[in-house]
C-alpha cells in the first residue's frame, strides 16, 4: 500500500475495478506489484510512466525504480520528463528529428556526459540552459482585462464546493496532484455549464452558477483517435485532399481522359484501387484467429489504380505567386509527381512540391507549424498518437476569429518532447491571439510556467484534495507555501535565474 501512495495512487479506492484505470494508473499499479514480487535479473521496460503524474509523485516513482534496481533488476524508461531523466544513470537519445528525420542514436552515454554533448537536444532542458518561459505572459494586473468566466459548483465526489474565475483571452493552467479534482472542475462542471449556456438549457450539476463576459462557446480538444477507419488520412482531415483532387483534375492529361475531381477520390473515385477498394490494405480472414491486415499487393498501399500514375504535375516552390490553384502539365519534368506519389510524401516534402498552390500550401504550412511536418499525407489518422491527433484537430481552428470561444485541452503535453511542448505553446498562443480563452489541465512545468493564470487544486488527492489552494500568475503560485505545484514550479523557474 505504501508503494501505491508513493506512486500518487492514494486517491484510488481499494475496490476500484482495474478496467476503469487510466493507462498511467494501471502501469503504476503493475509497477508496485513488481516491487512486491522481489524479482531479480529482470529487465523492466516502462513506457512513459510519468504520464498523468504530478512532479510531487515523480520522487515516489524514482524510489520504486531504484528499489527494482537494488534487487538486481534493470530498468529501461522511455520518457520525456526532465526530472526523471536527470536521475537516470545512462541516457540513449534518438533523433535528431521526427519521422524520416529521426531514427538515429545521437547520444548514448552516462547522463553527465550526455547533457554536455552538443548533439543532444534534450540536454539543455536537463541542465537548465534552455529558457523556461517562451511566450509573453500577461501582467498580473492585466490578466482579467478582457473579462472572465465565473463558475461556482456544489460538492461532488471528493471535491468541495468551489468558486473560481478564469480570465478570458488568456491561457489558464489547472494544476494539482492526481485525484485533486482537476477533471471534475473542468470537464464535469465547466464544460457542461458552458455547453448549456450555448444551448439555452438549464445549468447542469455540479455547476450552481455560471457567468461570462464574452465566452459563449466551448470546444474540448481531446486526444481520442480521429476517424473510425483507415479511410481517414492526414490529407483528408486537413482539407488538403480536396484541393489536390481539383488540381489534378485540371491537368490536360486528366481532362483528355475525361476525369473530374471526384475520380481522384480513393474512397469513391474511378481511379481508386479496385482490389482493396481504396483502403490500401487487404483484410485476411484467418479462421479461429484475429483478422490479419496486409498491404494491398496490387496498389502496394497507394490506394490508387496504376492509371493514376499517368497523370503527373511538377510543383513550384514559389509560395503561390501566380495566385491560383491551377495545375500545369509537368509530365516532362524530372520531379513530376502523380497524386499517389504526392500523398506518400511528408508534409515538409509536400510543401516544396505545392508552392504554386496557395490554399494547399497554406494548409500544409499550418500542419508544419503545429510540429506535424514529419507525417505523411496519406497516413491514417487512426494511427496517430494522442498528441498528434490533438494538434491535428487544432489545425481546423487556427487562423479563425475565436472571440467568445473557450478551448479545453486535457494534458496536451503528454508524450511530447520539451521542444514539441514549445511548438504546442506557440499554437495555443496563436489561439489566444485570435481571441480564444484556453484552459489546459496540466502537470508539465513548462506548460504551467508559460500560462497567464494558474488554478491549483489540492492539497492532496481524493479525500485530501478537492479544494482550490492557490490561484494567480505562475510567479504568484510559485510563492504560495501551501501549494505542492508551487514548490516545484518555484524550483523550475529558478533554473533560469
Amino acid at each position: 500500500a505504501r508503494r501505491l501512495l508513493d506512486l500518487g495512487l492514494g486517491y484510488l479506492a481499494l475496490d476500484r475495478a482495474s478496467s476503469t484505470l487510466s493507462t498511467g494508473e494501471r502501469q503504476r499499479v503493475q509497477l508496485a506489484r513488481a516491487v512486491r514480487n522481489r524479482t531479480t535479473g529482470v529487465l523492466y521496460v516502462l513506457d512513459e510512466p510519468s504520464i498523468g503524474l504530478h512532479p510531487a509523485n515523480v520522487e515516489g516513482l524514482l524510489g520504486v525504480m531504484r528499489h527494482l534496481q537494488a534487487d538486481g533488476n534493470s530498468v529501461l524508461v522511455v520518457d520525456h520528463d526532465a526530472d526523471l531523466l536527470r536521475r537516470a544513470d545512462w541516457l540513449v537519445e534518438i533523433g535528431p528529428g521526427s519521422g524520416r528525420a529521426g531514427g538515429t542514436v545521437v547520444v548514448n552515454a552516462p547522463v553527465a556526459d550526455a547533457v554536455a554533448d552538443p548533439a543532444s537536444l534534450i540536454g539543455p532542458f536537463l541542465t537548465g540552459a534552455a529558457d523556461v518561459v517562451v511566450r509573453e505572459r500577461a501582467d498580473a494586473e492585466e490578466v482579467f482585462a478582457h473579462g472572465s468566466v465565473r463558475l461556482e459548483t456544489a460538492p461532488v465526489h471528493t471535491v468541495h464546493a468551489l468558486e473560481t474565475r478564469i480570465p478570458e483571452q488568456r491561457l489558464t493552467a489547472v494544476t494539482g496532484v492526481s485525484g485533486s479534482g482537476k477533471t471534475t472542475l473542468v470537464l464535469e462542471a465547466l464544460v457542461p455549464a458552458l455547453a448549456s449556456l450555448a444551448g439555452g438549457g438549464p445549468l447542469p450539476a455540479p455547476a450552481t452558477s455560471l457567468a461570462t463576459d464574452a465566452t459563449r462557446r466551448v470546444v474540448v480538444v481531446d486526444a481520442s483517435p480521429i476517424g473510425a477507419n483507415v479511410r481517414s488520412t492526414v490529407a483528408t482531415y486537413s482539407g488538403v485532399m480536396d484541393g489536390l483532387r481539383r488540381v489534378y483534375a485540371a491537368l490536360p492529361a486528366a481532362r483528355q481522359a475525361g476525369l473530374g475531381a471526384g475520380d481522384f477520390s480513393y474512397n469513391t473515385g474511378s481511379l481508386r484501387c479496385s482490389h482493396c477498394d481504396g483502403t490500401g490494405q487487404i483484410v485476411l480472414d484467418v479462421q479461429f484467429l484475429p483478422d490479419v491486415d496486409i498491404v494491398c499487393p496490387t496498389c502496394r498501399g497507394t490506394r490508387y489504380d496504376p492509371r493514376a500514375l499517368d497523370i503527373r504535375r511538377t510543383g513550384r516552390d514559389d509560395g503561390g505567386r501566380d495566385g491560383h490553384d491551377g495545375g500545369h502539365d509537368g509530365s516532362s519534368g524530372g520531379d513530376a509527381l502523380a497524386l499517389p506519389e504526392l500523398l506518400a510524401l511528408t508534409v515538409e516534402q509536400a510543401l516544396a512540391a505545392t508552392g504554386d498552390l496557395p490554399s494547399v500550401h497554406g494548409r500544409l504550412r499550418m500542419l508544419s507549424d503545429l510540429g506535424l511536418g514529419y507525417l505523411t499525407l496519406g497516413e491514417t489518422t487512426t494511427a496517430l498518437s494522442g498528441g498528434e491527433a490533438q494538434r491535428l484537430k487544432l489545425s481546423a481552428d487556427l487562423g479563425r476569429d475565436q472571440h467568445g470561444t473557450l478551448f479545453v485541452l486535457d494534458e496536451p503535453s503528454i508524450g511530447l518532447h520539451p521542444l514539441d511542448v514549445r511548438v504546442l505553446l506557440g499554437v495555443l498562443d496563436r489561439l489566444v491571439g485570435a481571441g480564444a480563452t484556453v484552459v489546459v489541465i496540466e502537470h508539465d512545468l513548462d506548460m504551467i510556467a508559460n500560462a497567464d493564470w494558474v488554478i491549483d487544486l489540492g492539497p492532496g488527492g481524493g479525500e485530501a484534495g478537492g479544494r482550490i489552494v492557490a490561484t494567480g500568475t505562475p510567479s504568484q503560485v510559485a510563492a504560495e507555501p501551501g501549494s505542492a505545484t508551487g514548490r516545484y514550479l518555484a524550483r523550475h523557474l529558478a533554473q533560469q535565474g
